[in-house]
Formats: structure tokens, C-alpha cells, sequence
């Protein structure tokens, strides 16, 4: 670590075109404060130029040599080579919000065993599909005391230090995995009602929908099996949900097709059990968007329907371990408009 540098910036990027020239304009505007800081960008093989656009911005530029695109492998990077004692992670396609750090770090040195500390995440174009209008939701968290952070999140570097950083066998889920093994070390992790990014999801199509949630079974399989037999079997109970869920779901799909192929008037009889169980949906999720009751229903729709391609992700993660083969990052977003020149 050096003297000189109080928070170490690390962003992570592949192929994010406007939308890195966008992350790195918010870290030059954000308020500081006095506070020295610096920033590193780690690319991941992008094709677009970014390492151009990062150095314009004046990060230090760094990449994943021959490894393949993992997000786990380029923060480990980028924390590697910090010389902060506080260390802000952030994905190429986020905007850090002006007072996130200022008091970020308020929160950190009012209680010693706070490891990190985040805030508010949300989609800076809800508007651009219906899939990232109900993703948007995703972000949206209590805050206190929790038990995970995600891709964007002020950490004490010492502690990442202390037990090894993120794990880079995993192509997903490397957030959750990494604050199972922090909180084991005695550290907590705050989530704070402020502000911390905004994200452009970019999801506009059915596809990259699935292929999103097909990401997230594959990391439920991969770390539910590494902590299966251990006192906090982390993502166990997820596992089990989804395929209960999903087998639930293709059951009532196959009856449902198979009553309207032979007796279509006993159909009916599935219709208002659908209703049912989605308004409960709709229901549990409207403290998300107490304003907005038919947002409600299409999240409490997407909750339901993404347990088929997460189902898919889980078993695609089987057929890998019984091939003996490494999985490789799913990816589900375009890459980014053209480049952007500093401050544009």
C-alpha cells in the first residue's frame, strides 16, 4: 500500500464502449473531498478500444494476460495492484454517484469490523425494455446489516488480502462466495440508504434475458457444490428452491398442455391457480415499487419464469463437472456503442 493514495479505484470492463467512457468520467466528478485516490481500469480482451479510452481518462491500465474474461480475475487484479487502503469496485458499465465514497467511508470508520460498505445500485435506463423495467428491481435492497455485496462496493483492502481475494475459478457468484469467506473471518458488511451507481443493463431481448439467468444457475450449482457439506452451505437452499420451482413450473405447463390437447373445458381449472399464485407474487414484491402495482405483476412474472433458464444453467454446470470441463463466462450483453473522447 502507499501513503500517498486513501481509496484505489478499480474498474472492470470488456467491450464497453460509451458506457466506460461514462464510469470514468463519474469517478474524475465525483466529490472527494480532499481524499487522494487513484484509478485502475483491468480490461478483459475487449475489441473496442477501451484500453485507449481508460488511458484518455488517466487510469493505470491493466489486463488479464491469457487468462479468459472473468469478472473475479480482473478485481483481483486491480486490487493486486492498488495502493489504497480502501479499494472501490466498480463494472465498466456502472456510474459511481458523486457522494457515494465521502460517505461510504463515514460508515466504514464508525464501526472497526465493517469490511465494505455499498449503497443503492439501479438501472440508469429502466425505460429502454420491459426486461430491464423488472431487472431494476433486482437492485433494490433493505439497508443495514447484510450478508453479501455485489459487483460495486467500497472494501478494505487488507481484508481482501487477508483471505485471498475472489475466487477466479468462478464465472459468476464470485461476490457472494468471496463475503461468505469475509464474514467467516469476523468481518460485517453494511449496505447503506444512499446512492451508490447507476447501471446500464442493456438487456432488450428475450435472449439475453435467459442467457442472464442462465448465468446465475450456473454459478447457484457451482458454489452450492463447493460449500454443500460445511456449516454455512451458501447458495444450498437457492439450488434446491430453483429446481423445486422450475419442476413445479414445467409439471403445471405439461398438464395444463395436455388438459387443453384432450379436454380443453378442464383447462380452465388451471387458469385461476395460475392468478392465484401470481398476485401472491405481485403482492410479496410491491414493497419494491409500492407506486407502480403493474410493475409489481411483471416482476412477480419474471420471478417465476427465470427459474426455467436458471434450471438450465444448474444442469449445464452437471454436465460439466461429469466432462471434467471448465466453465467459461455465459455472456448476454452487446458491447458498447463506439468509443467516447474524455469528458464527452
Amino acid at each position: 500500500m502507499s501513503d500517498d493514495i486513501d481509496v484505489s479505484v478499480v474498474v472492470i470492463g470488456r467491450n464497453e464502449g460509451a458506457r466506460l467512457s461514462r464510469c470514468l468520467a463519474s469517478v474524475r466528478q465525483a466529490q472527494w473531498r480532499g481524499l487522494r485516490w487513484e484509478l485502475l481500469y483491468v480490461d478483459s480482451h475487449s475489441s473496442d478500444g477501451s484500453p485507449e479510452v481508460a488511458r484518455e481518462f488517466g487510469a493505470r491500465v491493466l489486463t488479464l494476460g491469457e487468462q479468459p474474461p472473468c469478472a473475479a480475475a480482473g478485481r483481483n487484479i486491480g486490487w493486486r495492484a492498488a495502493g489504497g487502503e480502501l479499494v472501490l469496485f466498480l463494472d465498466g458499465d456502472t456510474q459511481l454517484d458523486p457522494h457515494f465514497v465521502v460517505g461510504a467511508l463515514a460508515a466504514l470508520k464508525t464501526e472497526p469490523q465493517r469490511v465494505a460498505v455499498w449503497g443503492h445500485r439501479r438501472e440508469s435506463h429502466p425505460e429502454q425494455s420491459v426486461y430491464t423495467r423488472v431487472l431494476d428491481l433486482d437492485w433494490v435492497f433493505a439497508p443495514g446489516r447484510v450478508d453479501y455485496f455485489g459487483g460495486d462496493a467500497l472494501v478494505r483492502r487488507q481484508a481482501l488480502a487477508d483471505v485471498g481475494g475472489f475466487d477466479d475459478t468462478l464465472v459468476a457468484g464470485e461476490e457472494p462466495e468471496l463475503c461468505r469467506r469475509l464474514r467467516a473471518a469476523g468481518w460485517q458488511i453494511e449496505h447503506i440508504d444512499a446512492p451508490m451507481t447507476q447501471h446500464d443493463l442493456a438487456i432488450t431481448t428475450a435472449r439475453a434475458w435467459w442467457k442472464r439467468a442462465e448465468r446465475a444457475g450456473l454459478a447457484y450449482a457451482q458454489v452450492a457444490a463447493r460449500y454443500a457439506y460445511t456449516p454455512d452451505p451458501l447458495w444450498q437452499a437457492e439450488a434446491r428452491r430453483n429446481r423445486r420451482h422450475a419442476g413445479v413450473l414445467l409439471t403445471g405447463l405439461a398438464l395444463f398442455g395436455a388438459a387443453a390437447w384432450l379436454m380443453p373445458a378442464a383447462a380452465a381449472a388451471f387458469v385461476p391457480a395460475a392468478l392465484g399464485l401470481w398476485a401472491r407474487s405481485a403482492r410479496r414484491c410491491r414493497w419494491k415499487c409500492p407506486d407502480q402495482p403493474a410493475l409489481a405483476w411483471a416482476y412477480a412474472a419474471h420471478s417465476h419464469l427465470q427459474q426455467l433458464p436458471i434450471l438450465v444453467g444448474q444442469w449445464r454446470w452437471w454436465r460439466l463437472q461429469r466432462a471434467r470441463r471448465t466453465p467459461v463466462l455465459i455472456e448476454y450483453k452487446a458491447a458498447g456503442a463506439a468509443r467516447t473522447g474524455v469528458g464527452r
